[in-house]
């Protein structure tokens, strides 16, 4: 009874799940709406192939046609058109190559034998990508598919090259993909965990109220930080892959740009969340009976009253460079007071440092290290 529970229990979370996003999908833009938009598009570019290639045309392998159409209904226009190509040239190589040598030879067995090795090198081919092992595919439907004819291994490739034509038009004329709003949201995501984390980190030294098991969860926390920077990185290249041979790119390029301002961006997230790596460490270090001494007191508000600076810091930057109503003249003067308060607090926690730890050079040249990174971090926070 226990694992029909267990069923139980994880059917309603994916039912649950399920719902949530179909939810999301009707409600408004987002990740579920295009998946849902690239789903119906497939299958629209799968059923127009074949009903030219298999209800109108009876072609003799129609399949090829929906099949090839479907995996080119691609996550971006640009991939469409290359894979497209990748994919035809693959397919024309081996189906060019199995039909020859079968008909030497006179027998698909041996035919066989001797052409799968050959295209499966040939998939390794850097040109052909991802897309190589089609080679070894149209092989494969010249050999397995009955007697092998030049006319019947010509219609294939025929049906290949209208399979490609469909999947890439449905891709380019029905809603091409954009994903300026991913990068964006990942960048948010990114800066908001960077702000919470801080200023949490910030109030537990404050306090005093920071233990191993605190101290942990913020470099557990600090570390997922780093994987958040690099989800907003390639968020970032799809959404300028995305723009590329998109009929909607101008307009959307102009209504939204992922430039130069998203990559600086994810560049400074990606030091914040090494300086953070750096301090949760630290702080976990200490707090755990490492070698680094606990600091005093006074040395730790010090330290947290920066941490508290950083984190608004990195919530004004963000509004700066990503927010919805993107740059705000009055943010950006918030930011550069921000980054001025910051730097105060640094001077502030680096004067009371050498009284703080004067017989401790290990801990010295700790904190002396996080101070030297956190001027470094103040200086690209306020770089326009």
């Amino acid at each position: 009874m226990e694992w029909m529970q267990r069923v139980n229990r994880a059917a309603r979370r994916w039912a649950g799940t399920a719902v949530a996003a179909v939810r999301r999908a009707w409600e408004g833009p987002g990740r579920e709406r295009d998946l849902a938009m690239q789903a119906g598009k497939g299958a629209l570019a799968a059923w127009v192939a074949w009903a030219v290639m298999g209800w109108w045309l009876a072609a003799p392998m129609a399949f090829v046609a929906p099949w090839v159409a479907v995996v080119l209904v691609e996550s971006t226009v640009y991939r469409s058109v290359a894979h497209g190509l990748q994919q035809l040239a693959a397919i024309g190589v081996g189906t060019a190559l199995a039909t020859a040598v079968a008909l030497l030879l006179d027998s698909t067995m041996v035919a066989m034998a001797l052409v799968l090795p050959v295209v499966l090198l040939l998939g390794q081919w850097q040109r052909l990508g991802s897309q190589g092992v089609y080679a070894a595919t149209g092989a494969l439907f010249v050999l397995t598919g009955g007697q092998v004819t030049v006319a019947g291994s010509a219609a294939r490739v025929l049906e290949a090259v209208f399979g490609a034509a469909v999947g890439v038009a449905v891709n380019v004329l029905i809603r091409p993909p954009v994903y300026l709003r991913d990068a964006r949201a990942a960048l948010e995501d990114t800066a908001h965990e960077a702000h919470e984390l801080l200023g949490a980190v910030a109030d537990g030294l404050a306090t005093g109220e920071w233990d191993a098991h605190a101290a942990g969860d913020w470099h557990v926390r600090a570390l997922r930080l780093g994987r958040l920077v690099d989800q907003a990185r390639s968020a970032i290249g799809w959404g300028r892959e995305s723009m590329r041979v998109n009929p909607l790119g101008r307009r959307k390029r102009a209504l939204s740009p992922p430039g130069e301002a998203y990559a600086d961006a994810v560049d400074v997230l990606d030091y914040v969340a090494v300086h953070t790596a750096g301090v949760t460490r630290t702080v976990w270090e200490t707090a755990d009976g490492g070698k680094t001494t606990r600091p005093a007191p006074e040395l730790t508000r010090a330290y947290a009253d920066f941490l508290r600076h950083t984190a608004r810091a990195i919530r004004l930057y963000g509004q700066t460079r990503f927010g919805p109503s993107g740059r705000d003249d009055s943010v950006a003067e918030q930011l550069r007071e921000a980054v001025e308060e910051l730097h105060r607090a640094l001077d502030a926690f680096r004067r009371r440092l050498p009284g703080a730890v004067p017989d401790d050079p290990a801990a010295l040249a700790t904190y002396g290290t996080l101070l030297a990174q956190a001027h470094r971090l103040a200086d690209q926070l306020v770089q326009d």
